[in-house]
């Protein structure tokens, strides 16, 4: 099975190309031999989504910068309770 599917197989193969974008991810789709859209899975899109709403939020950054050069450890996540 290729990677890249084209419309015309996604008009011939539905179904199994979504299957696959579930199981892989997400599967590339091309017309004329370049890609052009995406089937994306919904666990791949609920993930993209989470990654654009922490990189929008400034503490969210701030932390994880504050712990990738070590000015802060990382927790347990028992310390969530501490509140």
């Amino acid at each position: 099975m290729k990677d890249i599917c084209s419309i015309t197989d996604l008009q011939r193969e539905g179904p199994a190309i979504v299957r696959r974008a579930e199981a892989k991810g997400s599967v590339p789709l091309a017309r004329n031999g370049r890609t052009v859209a995406y089937i994306i899975s919904k666990d791949r899109m609920e993930a993209i989504i989470e990654t654009l709403e922490i990189t929008c939020n400034r503490e969210a950054m701030k932390a994880i910068s504050d712990y990738e050069t070590g000015k802060v450890a990382m927790r347990d996540i028992s310390a969530l309770d501490e509140n």
